[in-house]
């Protein structure tokens, strides 16, 4: 499987101006989150990239991806019709190919040399089929995210074959249709905001639009009809995953990247000191 594009939807009303935010990066300099989605996506060979936008945002987007404007193609969502339509506003430059879909709020942190979207590109080539990134996930955490229903297969610990995928499940329909044998209790598959997906996705996507009218049109329903019909693997990828569009979540982001850098020392020098300001004030 060759994998050469990548598609970024963006074009969320309500989150459109999350990845323009700007972030201290591992190494101290000044970037922008899109800058460093881009940086995710060049990590694994990745040059050909789109980003779905909201009508009227192509210069913010070019000025906020730095030295990869040059490689965008933007794409407008001219209706607001959900997640799983922005996706397919890319269909004519996904063409027939597999390609790599990461989401626009998520910043990622691996735990290895190999970047959280190598990972799962590796995984991709190597078994020539779909592939999602999955995270072990607490069950107060089920409404923010798609969940996986999966077995695990026995050569590997970390890799898993999909058998259902549901969006932002309630523990109840979790516990009754999504368990994974050998997570901790609690815990579910959920999705990490990082996929390999065929152009099967896509055609599903199309149709389902224009069957749909006007009405909104999601990803999971199709990544769980995407189970029925061909092989579809997931990867617990080693690393950690930091949404930027929940509550406090842009400042979590910025301390797991400074803490994950160069001026990590610093960072917790600082923090020391104010957590012992913010103990005395409070005596």
């Amino acid at each position: 499987m060759d994998i050469r594009k990548a598609v970024i939807t963006a074009a969320s009303r309500q989150q459109r101006a999350l990845p323009l935010q700007t972030f201290v990066d591992r190494d101290g300099q000044d970037r922008s989150a899109l800058q460093i989605i881009l940086n995710e996506v060049a990590s694994a060979g990745i040059d050909e990239i789109c980003i779905v936008i909201c009508p009227g945002d192509q210069d913010a987007y070019r000025d906020g991806a730095g030295a990869y404007a040059a490689n965008l193609h933007l794409v407008e969502q001219t209706e607001e019709r959900g997640y799983g339509h922005a996706l397919q506003c890319a269909s004519e430059f996904v063409g027939n190919e597999a390609f790599l879909h990461v989401v626009n709020d998520h910043l990622y942190l691996s735990e290895n040399q190999q970047t959280c979207a190598k990972q799962v590109v590796g995984l991709a080539k190597r078994e020539a089929c779909a592939v999602s990134a999955v995270q072990p996930t607490r069950e107060s955490m089920l409404p923010y995210y798609g969940t996986v229903g999966a077995r695990r297969l026995a050569r590997a610990d970390n890799e898993y074959e999909i058998e259902r995928v549901i969006e932002k499940p309630t523990p109840t329909e979790a516990e009754q249709k999504l368990i994974v044998p050998g997570l901790r209790a609690g815990h579910y598959l959920c999705l990490f905001g990082i996929h390999v997906l065929t152009s099967t996705v896509m055609t599903m996507l199309t149709e389902t639009a224009s069957d749909a009218g006007n009405q909104s049109i999601a990803l999971s329903p199709a990544l769980d009809d995407l189970a029925k019909r061909e092989r579809y693997l997931a990867i617990e990828v080693e690393g950690s995953r930091y949404n930027i569009g929940v509550k406090y979540g842009l400042l979590m982001a910025q301390l797991a990247l400074a803490l994950h850098g160069d001026d990590r020392e610093e960072v917790l020098a600082q923090m020391v000191e104010m957590m012992a300001a913010r103990e005395l004030t409070q005596r």
